[in-house]
Order: C-alpha cells, then structure tokens, then sequence
C-alpha cells in the first residue's frame, strides 16, 4: 500500500491558515492586506530598480550585497517573530505518523507560499535580469533564482527547528525584544551607508562584493554574473556551493526534526538548583531603600527585565537614545544636543506606568489607600526609572561630545537633558493617573483597541507639555550662545537644568498622587481592559 503524499495537504493546511486568520477580525483583515499591498509595491519597484541597473559598472556588487541581506533576514525571521508563522512551530506535528523527510520535502514547500518568498522570488529575478548576459547566464540564472529562493526558506525553517524549543517557551519569546535593537541600528547603518554611497558612489560596495559572492544563497547570484563575463569554471563552483549549502541546511534540519519530534521537552523546566538560587538571590533588594519605596523599585526593575512588552520597550529606548545622537556625530553632521534624545526617549517609559501592570495592577491598588501612598507609589516608580536614566542620559552626552570634540558645550547638553527627564517625570506620572490605557499582552500590539486615542493624548500630549516646561531651560541655552558675556556663564546650565527638573518631577508627583488615589477604580477599569 502507498503512503498518499502530504506535501499537497500542507500546502492546503497553510492556505487554510492564512484565510482563517483573515477572518478572526476586520483590523487583522485591513493590516494583512495593507501589509501586503505596501510589501508587493516595494517588491515591484525594487524589480524595477535592479532591471535599471542592468549595463551598470557595478550592478554585481549591488545584486549580490543585496541577496547576502536577503538571507540573513530569513536567517533572523524565527528569532525575532517567532509567532509570525503558525508552521514555524513542528512540535504541533509530533503526535502524527510522519516521517522526516517527506516532512521536510512538505514544509519546504508550504513555506514558498506566502508574501516573504514572492518578495524574496521578485528580488532574486531582478538581481538576474541585471547582471546577465546571454542565453546561457538566463539558463543558469533560472536555476540560480531556485537555489536562492530554497536556501533562504531552508536557513529560516532550520534555525526555527533548531530553537522551537527555546522559542515556544516563554523566555525565548524575550528574543523578540531583540528585534527593535536591530531595526534601529539597521535603520541608521542603511542611513550612513546610503550617505557614505552618495558621496563616493556604488565602487565603495566592490570589496564586500568580493567576499560575499562566495557565501549562499549571494553565491547563485555570482555564479549569474561569472557566466556573463564567460568564467564557466567559477560559474560552477558558485553553483555547486549553493547547491551543497542547500542540501545541508536540509540535512541540518531533518536531523534536529527527528530529534525535537522523538524527545521529550525538558527546556521549560528549570533546575532545582537554579530555583534555590533564584529564591536566595536579594542582592538588588539590599541596594534599594527600606519599606515601601525599595520594594515598588525592586518590582518596576524586574519588569524592566522580565516582562516581555517592558523589555522591549526599553531596549528599544536604550538604542534609539543612543543610536541617533552618536551615529550623527560619527557623521560629523550632529550637535551635543541631539544627546537630549536619549532623556526623551527613556523618559517616555515614564508614561502609563499602571497599564504596564496590566490587570495585576488590582494588588497594587489594594495597597493604596492615601494620597500618601499613591506619591510614594509614584515616587519609587520614577526613582527606579532615575536609577538607569541618569547614568545613561550621562553616558550618551559625555559619548557625543567626546566624539565630537565640543567640550565647552557639555554643561549646556546635561543640563537641558536632566531638565527634560525631570519634565517627563513630572507630565507622566501626571498623565498615567489621567490616561491610563492597557498593554496587551499577547502580540505586538502596545494599546488595546479602543484605547488609541488615550494612549495618542496620553503620550504626545506629555511630551509636548513637557517640551513646554523646558523653555526656561532653553531660554538660558539660546541667551548663552548669542550673549557676547555666554562664554563665562557656560556652566550655569548643568546645576540649573538638574535643580529644575528635580523641581518638576517633585511638583509633578505631588499633582499626580491625589488624582491617582481618587481615581483607582478608573484606572484599573482601564489597565484591564486588554
């Protein structure tokens, strides 16, 4: 009797998941289609613009850096969107009768069915189309497009297999937080790079090019270009080493299927030792102040290090501070102030500090019972803020103006930072007792629906009102860059932004506090909400 093929019924099992998932919501529905429209338009018009480059002095360099990219993303994909696709996940499979490799033959080509390879499929054509030449370049051009397109699926589905342990567990779903890191740093790096191209045209990718060219699936793409410049020889090593690089990733992954499919899943549960240790561990409560305030501390810490949704906005604060001012200074085109960036962005964590307590924040309210402990509540949650913001606010003003050799200008940058964070402070803890909103939970969505508004109101709002409050602050940095006497008086705005932005953070909890004692069945009405 023959075993009946199950590549067809994963294909119909990964259509079947797509429109299911269509259907749960209108908003999933709108933001799927506008998803794809937005990546098949760019996918279009990158087809376009590798057609143009074809005759182009440098078109290989272009093509091949850009398919080297292109599978390091599928590479990343599983890591930082691990619930992107319900099929990444084969645990779900082991209970039924299926062999590995009819598995893997199956997944791989339900994997080609989607938006990401027609994307992928639209890049890999276009990088043909510009670098070859002849019918035989197009011939193996054909067959470098499949091996491309197979190599990209394959590392993804490999990488997946080899971590759906660790993905599907809730640490590992942490790694996604990694993901804002490397969209910020991506987006300023493609910055420099587009600047630094600009400025001495596409050669300066020549010598990555060279490199590359020798790595799948970029390979396939360089065994296209060799067959037009007539190096058969180099051509087929090009191809031959993608086509190895395939059959090992597929090797690579039926071995770590077999093996996820036939052993028990021991990922999740930790060591007694580790569990002692975990419960011995108070050295961050010795370092925190007695009572009420160290234990709030203690807790706004761990979630910073724990909660998935608070890990991630924070990590995604800490590099975009960072980020923004020092790569404009490496530029040579920024200035001291731009370090005020790193305040404004760690600042914003100041912002609906209950909704990040979601529906646990009933025990906290349960404890607040005053005014008084509603300010030493609020307060505490700011100075746990304080304890990273300062250093860091610090650090990245010291950095830019190190790297921009500006000295005379430090006073000014760490006064009108430290004056923007106590601003910040001051209209988030405000704005937390008057809008606060709730953070789901599951997915990447930071506001429940229907909350958009409150959360838009809560956060632009404090920031413009806290923009405001800095005028003084500003006022004294303008007055001292145009004053013929400024020189001398340069200092003055680090002990008077520190002194008034501790005033504004201690006028703003003092506001906050009453409010937010008055109104707790509000706010935890609308902290619960998602």
């Amino acid at each position: 009797m023959s075993t009946p093929a199950i590549t067809p019924v994963f294909v119909r099992l990964k259509l079947s998941l797509l429109r299911n998932g269509l259907r749960q919501s209108g908003g999933r529905k709108a933001a799927y289609i506008t998803s794809a429209v937005c990546a098949l338009l760019f996918a279009a018009l990158q087809l376009i613009g590798l057609i143009a480059l074809r005759g182009h002095a440098h078109a290989e360099s272009v093509t091949v850096l850009a398919v080297a990219v292109l599978g390091l993303g599928w590479a990343v994909m599983p890591l930082f969107f691990p619930s992107g696709d319900e099929t990444l996940d084969p645990t779900r499979l082991v209970m039924l009768p299926l062999r590995p490799r009819p598995l893997v033959r199956a997944l791989l080509t339900a994997s080609l069915v989607g938006i990401g390879p027609l994307f992928t499929l639209c890049l890999l054509v276009g990088s043909v189309v510009a670098v070859a030449r002849g019918g035989v370049a197009f011939a193996v051009g054909a067959v470098a497009v499949v091996l491309a397109l197979l190599v990209c699926v394959a590392f993804a589905r490999a990488v997946a297999v080899a971590n759906v342990r660790l993905l599907t567990s809730r640490k590992g779903r942490d790694l996604a937080v990694l993901s804002g890191l490397v969209i910020a740093i991506g987006a300023q790096i493609v910055n420099f790079g587009a600047q630094r191209l600009g400025a001495s045209g596409l050669g300066e990718l020549d010598p990555a090019a060279e490199v590359l060219r020798w790595v799948p699936p970029a390979s396939a793409i360089g065994a296209v270009h060799a067959v037009s410049e007539g190096s058969y020889g180099l051509a087929a090593a090009q191809v031959a080493l993608t086509a190895a690089a395939l059959v090992a990733l597929l090797a690579f992954w039926s071995r770590h299927l077999t093996r996820l499919m036939t052993s028990p899943d021991g990922s999740t549960l930790p060591s007694a030792e580790s569990a002692a240790r975990e419960r011995s561990s108070t050295g961050l409560g010795r370092l925190l102040p007695p009572g009420r305030t160290g234990t709030v501390m203690e807790r706004s810490l761990r979630y910073v290090w724990r909660d998935p949704k608070t890990k991630a906005a924070w990590v995604t604060s800490l590099a975009i501070g960072l980020i923004v001012p020092v790569f404009n200074a490496w530029q040579g085109t920024g200035s001291v102030y731009f370090a005020c960036f790193a305040a404004g962005m760690l600042g914003i964590q100041m912002y609906n500090q209950f909704g990040q307590d979601t529906s646990a924040f009933w025990m906290v309210a349960m404890t607040i019972s005053s005014t008084r402990d509603a300010y030493v509540e609020l307060r505490a949650r700011a100075y746990a803020l304080l304890v990273i913001t300062l250093p860091y606010a610090t650090l990245v003003t010291v950095l830019t103006t190190a790297m921009l050799g500006d000295w005379r200008r430090l006073p000014e940058a760490l006064g009108l930072s430290f004056a923007l964070l106590g601003a910040m402070l001051a209209t988030g803890a405000w704005t937390s007792a008057r809008f606060p909103y709730s953070i789901p939970q599951e997915g990447y969505k930071n506001v429940a629906p229907g909350q958009t508004g409150l959360a838009w109101i809560s956060i632009f709002g404090g920031m413009m009102a806290a923009a405001l409050l800095c005028a003084p602050v500003i006022a004294l940095t303008i007055w001292l860059n145009v004053s013929a006497d400024g020189d001398d008086w340069r200092w003055l705005p680090l002990p008077a932004g520190t002194a008034y932005g501790a005033a504004l953070a201690a006028a703003g909890l003092k506001l906050a506090a009453p409010r937010t004692a008055r109104r707790l069945p509000e706010i935890l009405a609308a902290v619960s909400k998602g």
